[in-house]
């Protein structure tokens, strides 16, 4: 090839409007409501309004939609794998028709763009998991997104853009397709081979675009995504940093680094071909796929299924794949081999990501083969030691189990120990002063559970410990919850699995006699279901040992999963089934 890739579709769909015209908009009262984006939705728009996501003009109508899920393309016949779509909730909604124009703003309230409704429709979103994730296992990430965090109602219609959204951070590595089409061409760059990653590099990775570029006789787009991804992701700030160092390391290497505000869905074959179709439009030639393109983690996708399916559809791309296997390092030689080139007699080396991060948790040698020191330093600083991460713990439990009743005494056991921040969320105190507008409807309750999820997380991102000791009657919610955590820190998840019969008996606020009387509606255990945790960290019954008991168990899970020192907690801690009382020692500190 010649010259720059064309646009999938021939040519690009920006969709910012000029600024005359925005501000017309911005100024004429003919909106009809205004929705505040999710941070899924401000990805798809800065997509959508840049032209990375060519030809769209906008969110997915019902047709596009129902042809893009079954056969991947849209109404016209265009080739299009990944549904994109704005889901609202029914109560926003309710106050629509077609034809009705509405504002998408930011979480600040900065409206960046106008919808056309076109279309308005309920989505089976249990069809389209199966479909474009080839599952309805919530296990998968982006399924368990789709499920649980998707609004009941899809609106469809053509996008006017006012302006991008704002970023303030590395604002020179931030192109819209058009910006870094020009700048390829300014430099000369005719043949031009995009790398797709989420995470750091390390010196497989590069040697795996150092063999591209020489196959290929190109030059290396680095291309990392820096929207929504995968939530135990390294944030995006640290990995930046990482490419940066890539880049001055290597200058044998034409490589030139670029930002990709991409909502990942992990879609894996399906987003693969999305992403061939994002990089054709950003003017790139070759997009390289690896073994496991886009994939969640666990074996949801066979491997290579992204590169079968970017081969099968790679003329209709118009854009050329370089695959790759798995590099493997070989002591012998020093060097990183595809699986094909590798000898039986060779020593071949390996450290898995998990056993990457393990090492930096707990501050242990990586080896000099696998990366770089300067990438090593980096990610130090973001994993710091166990005992010094953040920690919420989270119980979840009937009403009158014990929950707030341990989660004080564990309070004090820990304010007592010192040398860490600590804050108690307790289902009623976040009722009266963060959620006192809410009902108790499932989506109040839901809401309510989310915002105590959200200021934990901040909390844990800040090294503190949160505790907290709502009810949390849903696992989709405190799925979620885990997620927002674990971003950050640690997430224990303490079940209080204290029988019904035993809170009722107890019933101290009479609630339970009030929901039997049908006075309260929806209350847990009585006419609304209890989803009972599958996997915590720890189980506790109040009917067979006392709150400080129950507390001392939960310091000798912290100790266990290296949340704090082992070496705080006496005695012996092989036995946290029994109820033996844990002696604390209140000199020392987390």
């Amino acid at each position: 090839m010649s010259e720059l890739n064309l646009p999938h579709g021939g040519v690009l769909t920006e969709r910012l409007v000029p600024p005359d015209q925005a501000m017309a908009w911005r100024k004429q009262k003919k909106l009809k409501a205004v929705w505040p984006l999710t941070l899924r939705q401000l990805c798809d728009l800065e997509m959508i309004t840049s032209g990375a996501f060519s030809p769209l003009t906008g969110f997915l109508t019902r047709a596009d939609y129902d042809n893009v899920v079954a056969r991947m393309r849209l109404q016209d016949g265009t080739f299009w794998p990944i549904p994109i779509t704005l889901d609202v909730s029914e109560s926003f909604a309710e106050k629509l028709a077609l034809g009705d124009t509405i504002g998408l703003a930011d979480a600040d309230g900065a409206l960046l763009a106008v919808l056309e409704i076109e279309d308005r429709w309920q989505p089976d979103l249990h069809h389209e998991a199966f479909h474009v994730y080839q599952t309805r296992d919530q296990g998968h990430s982006g399924v368990a997104r789709l499920l649980a965090r998707s609004h009941a109602t899809y609106l469809g219609g053509t996008i006017h853009g006012l302006e991008l959204p704002q970023h303030f951070d590395f604002p020179e590595l931030r192109h819209t397709p058009r910006q870094l089409r020009d700048l390829l061409a300014r430099l000369g760059w005719s043949r031009v081979i995009a790398f797709q990653t989420r995470n750091p590099m390390h010196r497989a990775h590069v040697e795996m675009i150092r063999r591209a570029a020489r196959a290929v006789e190109g030059k290396i787009l680095l291309h990392p995504v820096v929207g929504e991804t995968q939530a135990d992701d390294i944030d995006h700030y640290t990995r930046m940093r990482c490419y940066e160092h890539i880049q001055r390391r290597n200058v044998d290497i034409d490589l030139q680094l670029s930002m990709l505000p991409l909502a990942m869905r992990m879609a894996g074959p399906r987003e693969a071909l999305l992403h061939a179709i994002i990089r054709k439009n950003y003017g790139c030639t070759h997009l390289i796929v690896g073994r496991d393109h886009a994939g969640p983690a666990g074996n949801f996708y066979p491997p290579y299924a992204a590169q079968e399916a970017i081969a099968q559809h790679e003329d209709e791309l118009g854009i050329k794949m370089v695959p790759f296997q798995e590099l493997s390092y070989v002591e012998e030689l020093d060097q990183f081999l595809p699986a094909d080139e590798l000898e039986p007699s060779q020593t071949v080396l390996a450290v898995s990501g998990s056993e990457l991060r393990r090492r930096l948790k707990e501050q242990l040698p990586i080896p000099s083969w696998l990366s770089y020191p300067e990438i090593v330093d980096e990610l130090r600083r973001t994993h710091p030691a166990r005992e010094k991460t953040g920690v919420t713990i989270f119980f979840t439990g009937f009403s009158g189990a014990g929950k707030s009743t341990i989660a004080k005494a564990l309070l004090a056991r820990l304010m007592a120990m010192g040398g860490r921040s600590v804050t108690l969320l307790d289902g009623d105190i976040v009722r009266q002063n963060l959620s006192s507008e809410l009902g108790f409807s499932r989506a109040h309750r839901d809401l309510n559970i989310l915002r105590i999820g959200f200021v934990a997380s901040e909390i844990t991102k800040h090294g503190g410990i949160a505790i907290c000791a709502p009810i949390a009657p849903y696992t989709a919610t405190r799925r979620q919850v885990r997620a927002m955590v674990e971003t950050h820190g640690r997430f224990i998840e303490v079940f209080v699995s204290t029988s019904l019969e035993l809170c009722e008996a107890r019933d101290r606020k009479g609630l339970y006699a009030k929901a039997r009387a049908g006075v309260i509606k929806e209350f847990t255990g009585i006419n609304d279901p209890y989803e009972v945790p599958q996997n915590p960290e720890l189980m506790i019954d109040t009917a067979t040992c006392t709150p400080l008991e129950a507390a001392d168990r939960i310091l000798v899970v912290l100790a266990q999963q290296r949340c704090m020192n082992r070496d705080h907690i006496e005695p012996s801690m092989s036995d946290i089934g029994s109820n033996v009382t844990i002696r604390v020692s209140l000199s020392s500190s987390l």
